[in-house]
């Protein structure tokens, strides 16, 4: 073998070892959640945080919402962030994290309000999980900001504890689908 293969095959090696170590140079980390407190209207012009129910926030790779006049943020899930991000997804934007409110990190008491049991909308980054992580209460009769709501936990006791006082039932991420956000908007309709 000649000098030039093997200082070639050392250099080959070493990179090799060191990608290994570093981990895939293609995974970024996240962005943190930020805070939504006052600070941001939704694509509807509302104001997030007074409305109840879960809010939401979408980073994309390579896709910056903004640019396309629309927010990153949702002050509800089933009539705002999940049609946004199917959407999105049709259109091959990729998404590197989906922040939603976890009610696991929150102590939140369900309210009456317009004549329905409403959720609080937490807007602090600490109130916000990896949407993928989460159990999702569906079809109970507490409403969020635009009438019926997922409700995100990341427990799944806290999760089963909230439908045996309010009903419906728990779903994980990857069973949200176009499908499951118009059976919920309907019951609202």
């Amino acid at each position: 073998m000649d000098r030039r293969r093997v200082i070639a095959a050392g250099i080959g090696s070493a990179v090799t070892g060191l990608a290994g170590c570093l981990g895939d140079a293609s995974e970024e980390t996240p962005p943190d959640p930020v805070d939504l407190e006052g600070k941001f209207d939704t694509d509807h012009g509302m104001e997030i945080g007074p409305h109840g129910g879960a809010n939401g926030q979408i980073f994309y790779r390579d896709a910056d919402p903004r640019d396309e006049g629309n927010p990153a943020w949702f002050h509800t899930l089933v009539h705002s962030l999940f049609p946004y991000h199917f959407d999105r997804l049709a259109r091959g934007w990729e998404p590197v994290v989906v922040y939603v409110t976890d009610f696991s990190l929150v102590e939140y008491r369900v309210r009456r309000r317009d004549g329905a049991p409403r959720m609080p909308s937490p807007t602090a980054p600490e109130t916000f999980a990896d949407a993928t992580d989460l159990v999702y209460v569906a079809e109970s009769d507490v409403m969020g900001g635009m009438g019926p709501a997922l409700h995100p936990f990341s427990d799944a006791d806290d999760a089963r504890s909230f439908v045996d006082s309010h009903g419906g039932q728990t779903v994980a991420f990857d069973e949200i689908d176009r499908a499951l956000i118009e059976a919920i908007r309907q019951r609202g309709a």
